[in-house]
């Protein structure tokens, strides 16, 4: 197994609590590989970004993000704090935008779903319904 430099490992030591140790492993590797990446961010590029395109257990890596269990919520809560911890001074308030874009997505799976006001197609005087997210 590849180690990481002392910062790199500094930095992500928030995420590891949300992982098992053996999962880290692959979950590290396959975030720096990520982040060398060019193009696309898929399993494969980031492995052919940290040299492990020949590795004959490349099934493993694909298995960090389809069967371990591990929370996106709960790594987005820890991104968010480390963000919110970086850029907003200490004391100041936080300012958050909110983008009212529909997400327009079909399927027996989208709990959601509904009729809202289209921010991108209403104007002050009109009121446009679309069905989505």
């Amino acid at each position: 197994m590849r180690t990481l430099p002392p910062k790199m490992v500094q930095a992500f030591a928030p995420f590891a609590p949300l992982f098992s140790k053996r999962i880290w492993q692959h979950a590290q590797l396959l975030l720096i590989g990520a982040i060398l990446a060019p193009g696309r961010r898929t399993v494969s590029s980031a492995l052919r970004a940290m040299g492990l395109d020949q590795y004959k257990r490349f099934h493993r890596y694909h298995r960090v993000l389809s069967r371990a269990r591990w929370s996106s919520l709960e790594v987005g809560r820890v991104l968010l704090g480390l963000l919110v911890e970086a850029f907003v001074p200490e004391g100041s308030p936080l300012v958050v935008g909110i983008d009212e874009t529909l997400e327009r997505r079909w399927g027996k799976r989208i709990a959601a779903k509904g009729v809202y006001r289209d921010p991108v197609r209403s104007t002050h005087e009109t009121f446009v319904k679309s069905s989505g997210l």
